[in-house]
């Protein structure tokens, strides 16, 4: 398969994963739509509309589009000796938190360590991201940004790397009613969420020509 774009992303597995893909109607290590539960009173597909096409996932590299002379076997090649070289982060969990007008899964405990290695992902892969476009700079600037934001959509073609980072997991577009809907999403996920929450591997994915995320190789954290 042919992608547009490419990212690296956190993607979990086991029960979460399966969870996670029937929430979001997508499952993107089978590059297929999966049926939502039926929850009464809630249009889940609704809900999950905006965040359905990347899959389950945490951002740790923004999607790019790679740079003129690299391949995606190149950047896969990289990423498998990022890997091998960088260390498994554990927190002490995950939980359900309002991030603005949308609901997410977020670390519990100490994320200095996470952020960091979001760091070190985002240098180190940064040769194969083509510069930004002048239309993805405006669609960036559409709202407003602080001043390191604006510094890291510059230097690394996204707003929130760096200091910016904040690990979160997207699980619903941006709600009127989150509070309302706070207490489903919770009793949906709660059951298989992890504690301690350990990112021990980096997922790179692709975007297809109808703008779906694939999960196209996993690579464990080994050093």
């Amino acid at each position: 398969m042919i992608f547009q774009r490419y990212a690296l992303y956190f993607t979990p597995e086991a029960d979460l994963a399966e969870r996670g893909a029937a929430w979001l109607g997508w499952d993107m290590a089978a590059g297929a739509v999966v049926p939502h539960p039926k929850i009464d009173g809630i249009d889940v597909a609704a809900l999950t509309k905006t965040p359905r096409k990347y899959g389950l996932h945490a951002t740790i590299k923004p999607p790019m589009v790679l740079a003129k002379g690299t391949t995606r076997d190149a950047l896969e090649a990289a990423t498998s000796a990022l890997a091998k070289s960088t260390a498994a982060v554990t927190l002490d969990g995950l939980h359900l938190s309002r991030i603005g007008r949308f609901l997410a899964l977020t670390p519990l405990g100490d994320t200095n360590e996470l952020n960091a290695l979001a760091a070190h992902v985002v240098k180190t892969l940064d040769p194969f991201r083509a510069p930004a476009s002048d239309q993805e700079l405006a669609r960036r600037r559409a709202r407003p940004l602080s001043a390191s934001q604006e510094q890291n959509l510059i230097q690394w073609g996204y707003p929130h790397v760096m200091q910016d980072f904040h690990f979160h997991i997207t699980l619903t577009g941006s709600l009127n009613n989150a509070e309302a809907i706070a207490p489903v999403v919770a009793a949906h996920f709660n059951p298989v969420l992890p504690t301690p929450f350990t990112l021990n591997s980096l997922t790179l994915a692709g975007e297809d020509s109808e703008g779906m995320f694939h999960a196209i190789t996993r690579f464990a954290l080994e050093g």
